[in-house]
């Protein structure tokens, strides 16, 4: 956990996606350090944490994930804390403000998806026949289906620079933590946790985003209520990377 910043400020704890580590906001905090007690944190299992910490059991869900962010909260007697989650991040937060909104008072979602699979009338933006494959290519050859999704994750082919440095990312993650992640990822369903948040919410999306589509953010966004909705000029999964300024940009003007 690395906590940076304004030592009185409120509280903005950044949560990373699926494959990366804190440094994906490495461009994103300098813009909250005067204002803001910026904190950092590697999610169980990848970037620097202590991978003996990693309970299959635990992290069978997002809630284990959850439960960790407001120990982290409560270490740092944090209270009305601005959570910014990314990918499924977002998730993750949902879980934690619905469990303890006294420590989660605001949540900042980017990327969000509730539901990667397509049911019935919602639209994920996967058959589930097409996230088994996925899953299915990701355990016989982990490090083969990282180099050839980062880059179509991270979007942007005219700056490849940005797709190396998340093939990096995932590369260096443990491979079967990384396949136990991306199960719990792709197969969580987070829609009935939505209406039960209480915060305020602001949902950011991209365009062209293979993994989070409109469709996805939208919905999200119907069924929080009272949220606030800002379509990015960024397009791919990864506005961390892509367009940090425009994404620090938008996070402050809805907290100001």
């Amino acid at each position: 956990m690395n906590v940076s910043g304004n030592p009185n400020g409120r509280t903005v704890l950044f949560s990373h996606g699926f494959g990366c580590n804190q440094d994906v906001w490495r461009h994103v905090t300098p813009a909250f350090l005067e204002e803001y007690r910026v904190v950092l944190f590697d999610l169980t299992g990848a970037g620097a944490s202590d991978l003996a910490a990693y309970d299959r059991a635990k992290y069978d869900s997002l809630d284990g994930y959850a439960d960790d962010v407001i120990e982290i909260l409560k270490e740092l007697d944090a209270k009305d804390a601005i959570f910014v989650g990314h990918s499924v991040s977002s998730m993750i937060g949902v879980l934690a403000a619905n469990r303890d909104p006294s420590r989660v008072g605001t949540l900042v979602l980017v990327g969000p998806s509730a539901r990667y699979i397509n049911d019935g009338d919602y639209v994920g933006g996967f058959e589930e026949a097409d996230i088994m494959a996925l899953l299915d290519d990701l355990d016989a050859n982990y490090l083969g289906w990282s180099s050839a999704m980062a880059p179509a994750i991270m979007g942007n082919p005219d700056r490849p620079e940005l797709g190396e440095e998340l093939t990096g990312n995932f590369c260096s993650t443990d491979p079967e933590i990384a396949r136990h992640f991306a199960r719990v990822t792709f197969l969580s369903d987070n829609r009935r946790d939505l209406g039960e948040v209480s915060v305020p919410t602001l949902v950011l999306q991209c365009s062209e985003d293979l993994i989070a589509p409109a469709t996805a953010g939208c919905y999200v966004h119907e069924h929080i209520p009272d949220s606030t909705f800002v379509n990015l000029s960024a397009t791919g999964h990864i506005p961390n990377l892509s367009n940090p300024a425009e994404l620090s940009e938008a996070i402050l003007g809805f907290l100001r």
